[in-house]
């Protein structure tokens, strides 16, 4: 007979290396997207190609998961046009508008700032969910943890000295606006996840934006150099980043409370650090950024944390209390 906390004490190990995994893949994209941007030659100012540079990796990334979806025996279509019309409204917001935001904001900040200032997400969700669910309103602590990202959110943009604020609409600020629509699509996701297949919702919702923001990038006349093995390579890299990552987020997310799956998200921006400075030589050793990273780190700890409990009620309980 099976002991129910070895039960539990496993799901939690699972939880912890896949939550890792996930944060660990989306650090590593900073680093990896400003390099493709070299490779092939993008400008930053360059926003067709930009797009069109999106729109390759999250096609592809989408034709990976439906491929392994039907070699894992799934139908590929979908069982109403309700679950058609909210995919591609998913695949609208999060990959392409989110995108649309995020890859402008790239071009024009480091990937130092990036990394950090994306995490703001986890604060919007926050919020979102006090406005949308009555069972996860703001309470002090939560408020106090968003006090602290946002602090930390201020601190990565001071310049030299407090007074000196070093603030871009088209780098930090389209950063923190993909941040936001990150967090009310991924609300969305979660919804929809409850009556399709993950690996399905994920695949589709990455091909459909990949397609608009190809449509995007070539429509105003977006070109990208040449590929060659070190671009490709990169470019596959990207897309198993993105297909990998996003279903396997999803499907934590499907089957834990958000609680248990989100305070990992304080990864994402310390991996960001470090990859950045390794890979791009980004300094990551200024007071601001160790300071940023500090904030922003307590801040996800205390929004997310959940009241210690033991045992399987508190899995129960989380579980129901669960946006």
């Amino acid at each position: 007979m099976s002991n129910p906390e070895d039960s539990v004490f496993t799901r939690r190990y699972v939880l912890f290396l896949c939550a890792i995994l996930c944060t660990l893949l989306w650090g590593s994209a900073y680093p990896a997207i400003k390099s493709g941007y070299t490779l092939l030659g993008i400008a930053r100012d360059d926003i067709p190609a930009q797009m069109l540079f999106a729109g390759y990796r999250f096609l592809l990334a989408g034709l990976l998961l439906l491929l392994l979806a039907k070699l894992t025996g799934k139908s590929l279509g979908f069982s109403s046009m309700a679950q058609l019309r909210q995919t591609s409204i998913l695949g609208l917001t999060q990959t392409m508008l989110q995108y649309i935001f995020f890859y402008i904001g790239l071009a024009h900040a480091t990937g130092v700032k990036a990394s950090i200032l994306n995490a703001t997400g986890t604060f919007f969700s926050v919020l979102l969910a006090h406005v949308i669910y009555h069972n996860d309103r703001l309470n002090h602590r939560k408020a106090l943890g968003c006090i602290f990202g946002f602090a930390g959110v201020l601190a990565v943009n001071f310049n030299n000295s407090l007074l000196d604020v070093e603030v871009s609409l088209y780098g930090e600020g389209f950063i923190v606006i993909a941040a936001f629509i990150l967090a009310a699509a991924s609300i969305y996701g979660k919804h929809i996840s409850q009556q399709m297949d993950v690996l399905l919702m994920t695949a589709w919702q990455l091909a459909i934006g990949g397609v608009a923001l190809m449509l995007l990038g070539w429509g105003t006349g977006g070109h990208l150099g040449h590929f060659d093995w070190q671009s490709t390579l990169l470019l596959i890299y990207l897309a198993l980043l993105s297909s990998a990552a996003f279903a396997l987020w999803g499907t934590l997310l499907k089957y834990n409370p958000v609680g248990m799956v989100t305070i990992f998200n304080f990864l994402v921006p310390v991996f960001g650090v470090l990859l950045s400075a390794v890979f791009l030589g980004e300094t990551m050793m200024e007071w601001k950024y160790l300071m940023a990273l500090l904030l922003v780190c307590g801040g996800i700890y205390l929004v997310t944390r959940l009241p210690q409990k033991s045992g399987a009620i508190n899995i129960h309980n989380a579980k129901n209390n669960d946006i």
